[in-house]
């Protein structure tokens, strides 16, 4: 059984993008655009909470779950 989804801000998740080869590229408003070399480019809004569905969204498009998410939140 996967652990609960744990509430993250658009800092600790792109910190947790970061650690798997995401780059920042570009800021438009409160919208941060990550690129990968593999995977698909990542959007992320600048929120003090991310919602749910968007971070199970983005760690689907990222090939993490959310065990990982947790574990790398841990470092």
């Amino acid at each position: 059984m996967s652990p609960k989804t744990p509430v993250v801000s658009a800092r600790q998740l792109i910190h947790v993008l970061e650690s798997i080869g995401y780059k920042v590229v570009r800021q438009k408003g409160s919208h941060i655009r990550l690129n990968h070399d593999r995977l698909p480019p990542i959007t992320v809004p600048n929120h003090k909470e991310i919602k749910v569905g968007l971070l199970t969204k983005i760690l689907r498009d990222a090939n993490l779950t959310i065990s990982d998410l947790v574990a790398r939140l841990d470092r």
